[in-house]
């Protein structure tokens, strides 16, 4: 199966402290990769790596056969088209209605002009994570919830080959981050996208993941599916799933 993704002994350090060591990984087409970890372990930096949002020290990275740090400034615009990136903020337009959230990445980025193919692809996402009836709210008018899956149908609707999560379930209940977690899942299945998911969330990875790594202080020390990792024989890893 083709890498869409490949990591190889990726570095970054921010002064004396070093947030990546050594990092390696390979993302299938098709494939939901987890990356699990507390908080402040590097998992946020690797992704923002991958789309040069972060310029690594060391290592080599290609993305969808790009190699991305020789890349120029043009040619990694036009990468970034067909990548998602879902921050965990959400970062959606608060002075934009959900319609012109949706429009924006589609007139400036994609340049489309056609208002009937923009109505179209507007009406696409929303119903596929079920907001079609908030295409005329505020931001400020959504729920946590709500903000999160307006979030990803504004990534959904440049149609990316790849989306990267930055922790997509954080702040929200239970319930809602369950419902998150799955459509998730959905999109993967509806869009045959490939996905790397940041998160501490355990039930988000046992929903989402095709594959777990785990990191902790800068790298890597872990790899499997849920079940394998759950019931390792090693007790630290077996903690992150308590």
């Amino acid at each position: 199966m083709e890498n869409v993704i490949e990591i190889e002994g990726l570095q970054k350090s921010f002064g004396d402290i070093q947030v990546l060591r050594d990092i390696s990984l390979t993302v299938a087409r098709g494939e939901n990769v987890v990356v699990l970890g507390r908080s402040g372990q590097g998992k946020s930096v690797a992704i923002k790596c991958i789309v040069r949002m972060v310029e690594p020290d060391a290592g080599s990275l290609t993305v969808l056969g790009h190699d991305m740090r020789s890349i120029s400034s043009d040619e990694l615009k036009e990468l970034r088209r067909r990548i998602g990136f879902l921050f965990q903020s959400g970062a959606l337009y608060d002075s934009m209605t959900v319609r012109e959230n949706l429009e924006f990445p589609l007139t400036r980025v994609l340049k489309q002009k056609n208002q009937q193919e923009i109505d179209a692809l507007c009406r696409e996402v929303l119903e596929a994570v079920g907001l079609a009836d908030a295409i005329d709210k505020m931001p400020s008018e959504l729920s946590g919830g709500m903000r999160k899956r307006m979030a990803l149908a504004r990534t959904l609707i440049v149609k990316p080959e790849i989306i990267l999560y930055d922790e997509p379930t954080t702040g929200l209940d239970t319930i809602t981050s369950k419902e998150i977690s799955q459509l998730i899942l959905d999109m993967q299945k509806k869009y045959q996208t490939t996905s790397i998911i940041i998160t501490h969330d355990i039930p988000c990875a046992r929903i989402t993941a095709d594959r777990i790594l785990i990191m902790d202080d800068g790298g890597f020390i872990a790899e499997g599916t849920f079940e394998e990792l759950s019931n390792s024989p090693d007790a630290f890893i077996r903690s992150f799933f308590k």
